[in-house]
């Protein structure tokens, strides 16, 4: 039977629309489609996932080792930056974009392209970025007693950490440190868990942002915001005398009210990921704790974000490191550990979780748990509808509205200790006279913005120096390998005309003095001044300004058992305060000995570690603003009364919890 030609093009009228439709079927994939329920995405896509995938996905390595090759071979799930891990020296943000986007679209390349979640310790700032705000740390906001000023940090850490393309950042640290000889005591809030627990409630919608979810579940509110890390799972903060990684003996009732109260908070403020402590609990190490990490956190505590170990914290399981890998993977990955830092080693790992899997040796419900949960963060991150850096937010990074913001941060931080009455006028010495005709100004610590910022600034440990935080930067260097657009182009012009682009990049406490005195006041400077010349000029000097405190450090290498104030300190402090009347600035991560030369200082401020805008200290010594900050932690008159903490029975401090002189701004003294 024959067809008419109008009835043959009606059947292939037909059936190209049933292709159509059947090729429309065929590229609708339910995970891509923003549209569904997390949970309807993420089910959809394990259930698409190899186990190679899904081994890749808990994977996270080190940038140096993140090629293109290796993201696609190993489908790596995540990539992080260690401390001083950087694309070039001083890079700029559009440089670190384009690090990224080539390790991004190396895994949106992949079968199923799951982006990765690139993650940094931007723990006071976007610390390891060249030119970035590096805010006060931890311990110096806990002085502050200001959750809003600690929200608008955390907002302002995300925005500089966006602007270099990073989604993600290992903070906050919600320790509470119970001994001040631990190195890690700057990153704690304070000793006491409330003042803790109100800072990290604050600080979680400043970097995450305040979109509402059940509790639990993550929330990252847009692409402007970063997800969050908890950190270290739990009772870092109270190893036996304060030393790094070491033992927590506790009981189960005071792990839980001294140490345990502030993840409560962060799982409430729907905090991303919580990262897992080298420390041991009664013996136990935390890595391999599956009651406190799966029954407590996971089960009890219900959060459900990923739970992410330390870096290389597998190896330490063991005694010597590395040593039953094999064991120590399985271990971990059942205690319920969801992403596993592997900087170096990820071959090794890959190949022994499979191994295992196959095997039966690791549970495929604990792997399929730990996906799900890092598939549930990138899609409430938005990484799938965003995956790329956004280039027009590179002129956030050292912005003058956070250089402000932590200029604020630094006077709220500031901590008067001691006030003490001029010989001659009987008046106290702050505020400092802004028109004296002559000043002295000494101390290691004066005229160094590495000093001022601590560990963690640039490199793990920190540094001393002036240049390495940034010295101004052009609008140029910023767009020069932006996208070439001449919209995106003329977007981040009218960006630096609006937020006024600051091109200085950082400011020495030294340098915040001259910029605060008047003009015909002449400043001496020595970082070890000569006791001879000191007496020759002793008769001109108004006043002197000693600067000093800790050298940089962080971690085990920060552990101390005697907290004196390092040499020349010592000397420096005597040398001035015994011939000229003198304000001592004690920059450092916690408390240190200051009892033996207390009666030489006239006046005693704990800077702590105050960050790139020393004007924040000239302000208050000079009287633009008060003194307002209040102890964050015990300020004991010697190491032999450690550990001692605001409550305990036999608290016999120099100065206590909450301590903190006041005063009002030079305007309005009567």
């Amino acid at each position: 039977m024959g067809c008419s030609p109008a009835a043959v093009r009606a059947a292939l009228l037909l059936l190209v629309v049933a292709a159509g439709a059947s090729v429309a079927g065929a590229t609708y994939v339910r995970y891509k489609d923003p549209k569904q329920p997390i949970q309807a995405r993420v089910a959809d896509l394990l259930g698409r996932m190899t186990l190679e995938e899904k081994i890749g996905q808990m994977t996270q390595i080190e940038r140096a080792n993140a090629s293109t090759a290796v993201i696609e071979k190993y489908f790596v799930g995540s990539v992080l930056s260690g401390g001083g891990s950087v694309p070039s020296e001083k890079a700029s943000a559009a440089t670190w974009q384009e690090m990224i986007t080539k390790m991004q679209k190396a895994a949106l390349s992949t079968r199923l392209g799951i982006p990765i979640i690139y993650g940094i310790d931007a723990v006071h700032g976007n610390n390891n970025a060249y030119n970035a705000t590096i805010f006060p740390h931890n311990v110096g906001l806990g002085a502050t007693r200001d959750p809003d000023l600690v929200k608008l940090i955390g907002r302002a850490t995300a925005l500089e950490a966006r602007a270099t393309g990073i989604p993600y950042t290992f903070a906050p640290c919600v320790a509470v440190c119970r001994d001040p000889r631990w190195g890690r005591c700057y990153e704690s809030f304070s000793e006491d868990t409330k003042l803790v627990q109100l800072m990290t409630a604050a600080v979680i919608p400043g970097l995450q942002g305040a979109a509402r979810h059940p509790t639990g579940i993550p929330v990252v509110a847009g692409p402007k915001n970063v997800a969050g890390c908890a950190k270290h799972f739990v009772g870092d903060g109270g190893t036996r005398h304060g030393i790094n990684e070491n033992n927590t003996v506790l009981s189960f009732h005071d792990l839980m009210r001294i140490h345990m109260p502030p993840y409560y908070d962060a799982v409430i403020k729907g905090i991303a990921s919580v990262m897992i402590s080298y420390s041991s609990w009664n013996g136990v190490k935390m890595h391999e704790n599956k009651y406190l990490i799966t029954q407590i956190l996971k089960d009890k505590m219900r959060f459900r974000g990923f739970v992410i170990t330390d870096w290389q914290a597998v190896d330490k399981i063991t005694t010597p490191p590395h040593k039953h890998y094999y064991h120590s993977i399985q271990e971990t990955i059942h205690a319920g550990i969801d992403m596993v830092m592997v900087p170096y080693d990820y071959p090794e790992f890959v190949a022994d979780v499979t191994a295992q899997a196959k095997r039966g040796a690791i549970n495929m419900d604990r792997i399929n748990d730990a996906v799900t949960r890092i598939l549930r963060v990138k899609f409430a991150m938005g990484l799938f509808e965003n995956p790329l850096p956004d280039h027009t937010l590179v002129a956030q990074l050292g912005s003058k509205p956070h250089r402000e913001l932590a200029r604020e941060a630094v006077r709220k931080s500031l901590v008067l200790l001691k006030n003490g009455k001029g010989k001659k006028d009987g008046k106290p010495v702050l505020p400092l006279s802004k028109d004296a005709k002559k000043i002295l100004v000494v101390g290691t610590h004066a005229h160094d913005l590495g000093l001022q910022c601590g560990g963690w600034t640039k490199s793990w440990q920190g540094q001393s120096g002036n240049d390495f935080t940034g010295q101004g930067t052009s609008v140029s260097s910023h767009i020069s390998h932006a996208c070439m657009n001449p919209n995106i182009l003329l977007m981040l012009m009218l960006i630096y005309v609006v937020l006024g682009h600051d091109r200085c990049a950082g400011t020495t406490i030294l340098e915040a003095i001259k910029s605060a005195v008047d003009k015909k006041t002449v400043i001496d400077y020595s970082e070890h001044p000569d006791k001879g010349s000191i007496s020759k000029n002793l008769d001109d000097y108004d006043y002197g300004v000693v600067v000093v405190g800790e050298q940089p450090y962080a971690e085990t290498a920060g552990d101390n058992q005697n907290l004196t104030i390092p040499g020349p300190g010592p000397e420096v402090i005597r040398k001035v305060c015994e011939l000229v009347k003198c304000v001592v600035v004690l920059v450092s991560g916690r408390p240190l000995v200051v009892e033996p030369y207390l009666d030489t200082m006239d006046a005693l401020v704990a800077a702590w570690l105050p960050g790139t805008e020393g004007h924040g200290v000239a302000d208050v010594l000079f009287g633009d603003y008060g003194f307002s900050g209040k102890l964050p932690r015990t300020w004991v008159r010697s190491v032999d009364q450690l550990p001692m903490n605001y409550g305990d029975k036999l608290y016999d401090p120099l100065f206590p919890f909450g301590f903190g002189l006041t005063t009002k701004p030079a305007a309005d003294r009567s």
